[in-house]
Formats: C-alpha cells, structure tokens, sequence
C-alpha cells in the first residue's frame, strides 16, 4: 500500500511538471506574439525629447564661435530622434573630464573622425558651462536612456554630470553661467537661457524620484536636497523688490549682493519677463509650497498681469542678407500697431520707470525697438509671449495653493 501511494505521489508531481511547463511554453508563445503584434492603439515608446537641444545646434549653425572646438560639416549629417543610443554617445564625447559640458554644439550631428578626435583632445578645456540649456539637459538626456536601456556608461556619465552641477553652486545658492572659469560676467547667478530654472528643475525631479532618476542613490538625495533648499532661497532673495513692490527677476544676478547686473554689452540690468516666466511656472510646479514661495508666486504674477503691453504686434520681413561679425541676417523686425493684437510683454523693463528697455551692443539704452540698430533688432527677443503661459497657468495652480487670493480677477 505504502508503495502504491509513493507511485501516485510521483505520478502526480510528474503530470504537474508536464503541466507547468505547457503553461510557462503558452506564456512565452502568448509574449511573443505579443511583442511581434502589439494590441491595437497601443503606442510605440517615444523616443526621448530633443528639444532641450535646440538652442545650442541653433547657435552652432547659424552663430560664429571663435572659440568652437569643431565646426559644422557642410552637409549637417543628423542622428534620428530615434537613435538614442547614438545621441547618448555624442553626449558622452562631449562631456568634458570635470563632468560638465560646452554649449553650442548639436548633440544629434553625425560627427566625421576628424571633428571627434578633435572634441576628445579638448575635455581637460575649463569652457563648462550651463547657458543655452547646456549641462542639465545632458543630464536628464542621459539619465533617461540609461532608465531604458540600462548600459552602464549612461548612468556613470549621468552621475558625473550630477557632481559637477553640485560642485559649481556658490554657498549663498546660486549658480554661475560657467563652471570653473568665473572670469566675467559668466560669474553673476543666472537665469538666463534656463541656466537656474533647468538646473532646479532637475535636482527637483531627482528628489520627486521621477522614473527616470530612481537610479540615484540615497547618498546622493542627501546632498541634492541640500543644494535644492540653497538653490530655492537664493532664488526668492533674487526677487526683484522696486518702488516697494516685488516683481520678478533679472537675467543675471551679482554673486555676492544679488542684485540685478549687466552681462553682454545689450544686456542691462532690468526687471524680465522672458527669463522669469519659465521660472514662476517652475516654483508653480512645487508641491506644498511655502508661505515664502506662494507669496513669491502671488506678487510675480501681478506683475506679469500688470506689464503686459497691448495693441501691438511683432512683424518680421525678409530683407537682402546682411553680413555682421556674428551672424548673416536676411530679415528685419518692426512694431505694427493692432487693436485686436493679443497681448504681448516686453524682455526688459527699466528698473524704477518700469518703461520697456532695449539695447544696443555699444550698451546704450534706448526706448523703442526702431532705435536698435538693426544686427541686435533682428536676431534678439526683444519681446515675448511666455508671460501668457503664466497666466493661463495661474487660475489651476492658484485654485490649489492660495485659495481665496486671486490677485488678478
């Protein structure tokens, strides 16, 4: 009897592997039919965003650059969106031996022999920088193909990146718009060209444990949430306070008394719109905001309704190329009245007067956009739309956070 029950026992283990092993064959065979015919309206995954690179293959194209490594090929050969892989190992080229990386080059450019040999003779060059969305935006590239792909050299690049952003803040929070070579005006904290807000919004995304940064560690959170904290107070100090009311920031910021300062000889010291909008509508994006950074928000988008000039509108033409030292220009902007115009800011307002402010590279300031000459008239944003965003941002976001203190209904 004894041996009657251990045969069945073992007859039944062995119709019970047969079993599994036709269930786990039916699940493989059901996966990859799966993988091979994807449901319908299931979508592709898209590749990773690109456009955090536009402004510096923009200045690499169309700018001269005395001090650029390698120029263009005639031909601009491009990788695909879709060829992340090889994007990344552009991005790993350029990096520099500190971490950071050089602005003004396309990170989707197919690159001849000649042009990387000559980028890679050039990573101990101190030209690391975070302007024109520089840094930062490898930064999240890489982390995101790494959380896809999970190759090694991804992450380590991408953490590489991390150290250097944390290595280049000033003890009061701010960051410069190069990194180690402060020479300049590259030292004043800036905000231009994303150079705070994109460096924030990464360190936030990081402490958020966004899914394509879960990969850092909790060594790392450390730091990072300390550097952020910094980064916030240094950001509400720089708040501009004029005629007794706050509004909101400048394009660059001294290092030291954070003030407001000049930068490239067009560029005066003013209140901004165009630079603060992508800034109000980063501290928007703050869960549980503080009293600090509500009151912030509140008083700078106030300013944003109050500015806001109406009647007018942009109109570019074309016009025959003209050759300047920088750059070929082959259209001209003017001011045209229109009463039905959608409402427009101003990038400068004069400190005190609060009138738009324009500028000419010999650094004189002048009123009127006729009044630039035409080389700074034509290839600067002199006025923007971004503030709208803010304010169609605002009603959700105030609903949210500030109930009961609607400033601009």
């Amino acid at each position: 009897m004894p041996s009657n029950i251990s045969f069945l026992c073992e007859g039944r283990k062995m119709q019970k592997n047969v079993f599994m092993r036709i269930v786990l064959f039916l699940l493989i065979a059901f996966t990859t039919l799966q993988n091979a015919y994807p449901q319908k309206g299931k979508e592709k995954e898209k590749p990773v965003d690109i456009m955090s690179f536009t402004n510096s293959a923009h200045h690499w194209y169309d700018v001269w650059a005395p001090d650029n490594v390698i120029e263009p090929l005639k031909d601009k050969p491009r990788y695909k969106q879709e060829e992340m892989i090889k994007i990344a190992d552009n991005i790993l080229l350029f990096q520099k031996n500190n971490g950071g990386w050089p602005k003004n080059y396309d990170m989707l450019a197919i690159l001849n022999d000649e042009q990387k040999e000559k980028v890679i003779k050039s990573k101990n060059m101190l030209n690391t920088t975070f302007d024109n969305w520089t840094t930062h935006s490898h930064i999240e590239y890489l982390a995101k193909v790494y959380t896809r792909t999970k190759i090694k050299k991804y992450k380590d690049a991408c953490l590489k990146g991390i150290d250097y952003v944390l290595s280049a803040q000033y003890p009061n929070g701010g960051w410069p718009q190069f990194f180690p070579d402060t020479s300049g005006y590259a030292k004043y904290i800036t905000y231009n060209d994303g150079v705070m807000t994109g460096i924030m919004r990464i360190l936030y995304d990081i402490l958020e444990r966004r899914e394509h940064f879960l990969f850092v560690g909790n060594d790392y959170i450390k730091k990072i949430k300390k550097t952020f904290n910094l980064g916030m107070e240094c950001i509400l100090k720089c708040q501009i306070m004029d005629n007794g009311k706050l509004t909101v920031w400048g394009q660059q910021h001294d290092n030291v008394t954070l003030k407001p300062q000049w930068a490239r000889t067009f560029e005066p010291p003013s209140i901004c719109n165009g630079e603060s909008s992508d800034l109000i509508l980063f501290l928007m994006t703050i869960c549980n905001p503080s009293k600090e950074i509500i009151n912030s928000i509140q008083c700078a988008v106030q300013w944003i309704e109050d500015s806001k000039i109406k009647g007018i509108r942009i109109e570019t033409k074309s016009v025959p190329p003209v050759k300047y030292q920088y750059s070929t220009v082959a259209h001209d902007r003017y001011i045209v009245e229109d009463s039905s115009a959608l409402p427009i800011w101003a990038r400068y307002y004069e400190l005190g007067t609060h009138r738009p402010l324009f500028c000419n590279r010999d650094s004189k300031v002048v009123y009127s956009l006729a009044e630039v000459l035409h080389e700074r008239r034509a290839s600067y944003g002199w006025y923007t739309y971004e503030p709208q965003m803010v304010l169609d941002a605002y009603p959700e976001w105030q609903k949210k956070w500030a109930s009961g203190k609607n400033i601009i209904n």
